[in-house]
């Protein structure tokens, strides 16, 4: 079967946001949008939702604004880059593209914080939401992220902690010591698949998103975010919701039961052998699960 894609750019405000379509684009079932994380991180982590296609739907990958092939905007600030610029920028792309009649929307990570707080607002169109390896709140998010990091061999934990305090945390030893966090709780295929070491490379190269919003890590959150929570206003979301973690994932159970226990209906799968990244430790169960879903909520 021939898989055809297409890119380009879509307007948004005084800027741009590009965006791929890969799938048949005389296929009847609605597409899906694929929401990245960070955020900051740009799609090419997340390339792996393109083998949805093969169900027979197109799939859509954007950049969002800041990062990849999009507008980069270094110096803008935290009072810029907030959840809802990102969601203005959703629904700008969903226009543009023609498909505001009906639409699929999965978030991975901080994209799935975005989907919620898309799926909140009951935009017209959305036909279901995946919410894969998100936390319901950054609170939760770091909590839970300190336990798991309590959990790693003492040298790594004193490396954390010293540069932490230090200041220091563009050290060697610092960032050796986050990626064996990394290797453990975000992606335990190692080494990581080139388009997974690509969005590490890109982060790295356009950190502005992901530092004023996030931190300098998965784990050190002391960015724009660091209060974020939409644990009493998901119960709003009214589309059909899968939630997707991993048996390894830093969106542990505890970050992931708000979204279970407050949206009506929602479904929860945890893939066993996965940290936070299914899609790509286990590629195949994973586009299963979503394309069975999808297919459900047509």
């Amino acid at each position: 079967m021939r898989i055809y894609t297409k890119d380009g750019y879509a307007p948004f405000r005084d800027y741009v946001t590009w965006y791929r379509i890969t799938g048949d684009p005389s296929s009847a079932k609605p597409p899906v949008v694929i929401l990245h994380g960070g955020p900051g991180a740009a799609h090419d982590y997340v390339d792996a939702y393109k083998l949805l296609a093969r169900h027979g739907r197109q799939v859509i990958h954007y950049d969002q604004l800041g990062c990849g092939k999009s507008t980069l905007l270094p110096d803008k600030g935290a009072d810029f880059w907030t959840p809802q610029l990102f969601v203005a920028e959703l629904n700008s792309l969903i226009d543009h593209l023609g498909i505001r009649s009906a639409y699929h929307v999965l978030g991975q990570s901080w994209g799935g914080m975005l989907g919620a707080e898309f799926g909140i607002t009951r935009p017209s169109g959305l036909k279901s939401l995946t919410i894969a390896n998100s936390p319901a709140s950054m609170e939760l998010w770091v909590s839970e992220a300190n336990r798991l990091r309590g959990e790693m061999p003492e040298k790594i934990r004193s490396a954390l902690d010293r540069h932490e305090k230090a200041g220091t945390v563009t050290d060697p030893e610092y960032l050796a010591a986050t990626m064996a966090f990394y290797e453990r709780h975000v992606c335990r295929v190692v080494p990581f698949p080139p388009e997974v070491a690509r969005t590490f490379d890109q982060v790295a190269r356009n950190p502005t998103v992901y530092n004023t919003m996030n931190g300098p890590n998965e784990f050190f959150v002391i960015g724009s975010l660091k209060n974020w929570s939409v644990i009493d206003k998901v119960h709003a979301i009214n589309v059909p919701t899968l939630l997707i973690s991993g048996r390894y994932d830093e969106a542990t159970p505890k970050v992931v039961q708000p979204f279970a226990d407050n949206i009506k209906g929602a479904r929860w799968e945890i893939f066993e052998k996965s940290s936070h990244m299914p899609h790509v430790e286990e590629t195949g169960k994973c586009m299963k699960t979503v394309a069975e879903f999808l297919d459900e909520n047509d």
